[in-house]
């Protein structure tokens, strides 16, 4: 029986840390090797962390880069490795690309190296770049051309980058029709709700369609506003998963793929496709030997479950503010807590992504702020296990006003004043954070972010929105998942109970500036994430009237999110990278 075993790292890189990163590799090459397996998978742009953006536009980080995966092979005694690196080949005049990465210098490709202890044996460049959403490969990579299909023992591989498994007429089938019986594909697939059972089920057609044994490796961890899940698959030639990962964390896994089984299964099926003659010319064979394989008995992969969406939304989260926190050395965070939904469930977050001594809570309490606010504040922090300081603003909401009064004579008290408690609490929240170094977490939902019921330079100061992309309706969803998660509930019944409030006039509720989040919500999706007009929400049951003003509150909103905080971002269509809409225009829909 022909048998190759398989190694897969998800690990959980740096972007830039080229020396981290390698170190990384070279220790999960070791573990590969007292594994036994003859060839350990690494995830897409594994070398510099995806995405690097415009360090790709530094020459010395693109040659750093190439001698570390030099370095990297000094480590494959005995044991091959497939590794994400950013490729150099020659130069190609005349195109965007070209000019962007410098006059002269070679063109990059985005590359998945087979390498042995001698160094590079063969290079897939990924031949599908995406440049939608979060993605612009387009920016700085070029396609590849080419389909190294390498026999090692006895098994016949093709190598692949993320997005080239994605389309059925793809470079997956035309390996395939070259002799394929593995894929090895290697990725950087950021989470979003519902994205891993939908990745699964592409992966499973994908593996059945061509008769081949998939090996899908994605990296895990928070880049910016990306957080990476993990999950990585095996699926065999029927398409059914026979070993997976786990969620949210490193994983080392391994899988004994039977080669034979894919032959069988093709002798029946007889599906495979002829490649045509261009098409055949694109690919590269070779032969690879390693030492005579070892003896070792069969490996019974693990199979980790799938979780459920809003479980995965959470653990997105911590692992995003954790990784955020780190990875920009900070050690500690610090956030206004107000008695609300978000700041409490944002204190959650934090205090499961960083630990309890790690979290500070400040409350700032005004003249309208509520007895209610400040015990409920006091209870979640002890709850929580934090400290929280008390800074109460009155007195310097009072010298504000007494310095604008002449100025504001004669005008009646709007928004003006209640905007000025908010950059009170700003100041004194970024003055923590001059002071201490700590993090500031900001608590903004995606409902208010969308409709700008938020206040620049207030509660928008700090340096990372932990739930800038989690609706407001979603917020209470996460709360109560997290109050029964442990052995008792975090945050008390009564934040959860409450009517939303701002508390920056008397009596101050969010429905008399919003329609009812479960209306807002909605509405927000269709417009924010799916791109839906005027007419469709209307025909979607939403009074229009009310669709219309959300539409208009979304749109003269911009210039308030192009200056926030960046956040993580959970749906399919978070504000930022995914969404660029012009903060100067005339074009409206409703």
């Amino acid at each position: 029986m022909r048998i190759l075993r398989v190694a897969m790292a998800q690990m959980n890189p740096t972007v830039g840390d080229i020396a981290g990163n390698s170190r990384a590799i070279k220790r999960w090459i070791k573990e590969a090797r007292k594994a036994k397996a003859d060839v350990v998978a690494f995830p897409e742009l594994a070398v510099t962390g995806y995405p690097p953006e415009d360090l790709l536009l530094k020459p010395r980080f693109v040659a750093d880069n190439l001698r570390a995966l030099d370095d990297i092979a000094k480590a494959c005694i005995g044991v091959l490795a497939v590794v994400g690196h950013v490729g150099q080949g020659p130069a190609a005049n005349g195109t965007f690309r070209q000019s962007v990465v410098a006059a002269g210098q070679h063109e990059l490709t985005n590359a998945a190296a087979l390498i042995g202890e001698r160094g590079v044996l063969c290079r897939y460049s990924k031949w599908l770049l995406p440049n939608y959403g979060v993605f612009d490969e387009s920016r700085y990579f070029h396609p590849g051309r080419t389909l190294p299909i390498i026999t090692l023992r006895g098994a016949t591989v093709g190598l692949t980058v993320c997005e080239d498994i994605w389309f059925p007429d793809g470079p997956t089938r035309l390996q395939a029709a070259a002799g394929a019986d593995v894929i090895i594909n290697i990725n950087a697939s950021p989470f979003q709700i519902g994205k891993s059972r939908i990745r699964e089920q592409m992966l499973a057609t994908r593996a059945r369609e061509n008769g081949v044994i998939v090996t899908y490796t994605n990296t895990v961890g928070g880049q910016d506003e990306l957080v990476f899940d993990g999950n990585s698959l095996v699926l065999d030639q029927t398409g059914a998963v026979v070993a997976r990962a786990k969620s949210f964390q490193e994983d080392f896994l391994v899988a004994d793929l039977n080669v034979d089984a894919v032959a069988r299964h093709r002798m029946v099926q007889r599906r495979t496709k002829a490649l045509s003659a261009k098409q055949a010319g694109a690919v590269e064979r070779m032969t690879v030997r390693l030492p005579a394989a070892p003896k070792r008995t069969f490996v019974v992969s693990a199979l980790e479950p799938l979780w459920d969406e809003l479980d995965e939304v959470y653990a997105a989260l911590v692992l995003g503010v954790r990784d955020y926190v780190r990875k920009n050395g900070f050690k500690k965070a610090v956030i206004g807590l107000s008695g609300g939904i978000d700041s409490a469930i944002t204190a959650a977050i934090a205090v499961d992504a960083l630990g309890a001594d790690n979290v500070l809570g400040l409350f700032m309490p005004s003249p309208y702020t509520s007895q209610e606010s400040g015990e409920d504040v006091a209870e979640l922090a002890r709850r929580l296990g934090i400290a929280c300081d008390t800074i109460a603003i009155t007195a310097m909401f009072d010298v504000y006003r007494h310095a604008l009064s002449t100025a504001f004579a004669g005008r009646p008290v709007d928004v003006t004043e209640e905007n000025l408690q908010a950059r009170i609490r700003g100041n004194l929240l970024m003055a923590y954070s001059n002071k201490f170094g700590h993090l500031v977490l900001t608590t903004g939902n995606k409902s208010e972010m969308s409709v700008g019921y938020a206040t620049l330079y207030g509660d928008m100061a700090g340096g990372f929105a932990v739930i800038k992309d989690v609706p407001k309706t979603m917020v209470y969803e996460l709360s109560h998942l997290r109050n029964a998660a442990g052995k008792s509930p975090v945050i008390p019944k009564r934040v959860l109970d409450r009517a939303p409030t701002a508390e920056l006039r008397p009596n101050q509720k969010d429905e008399d500036s919003l329609p009812p989040y479960p209306v807002l919500d909605p509405i927000l999706k269709a417009y924010v994430e799916e791109d839906r007009s005027l007419e469709e929400i209307v025909a979607m049951g939403f009074d229009r009237a009310v669709a219309a003003r959300v539409i208009g509150l979304v749109d003269r909103s911009e210039y308030k999110r192009r200056q926030a905080p960046i956040g993580i971002k959970i749906t399919h269509r978070a504000f930022g990278k995914d969404r660029r809409m012009p903060i100067t225009s005339g074009y409206r829909i409703s």
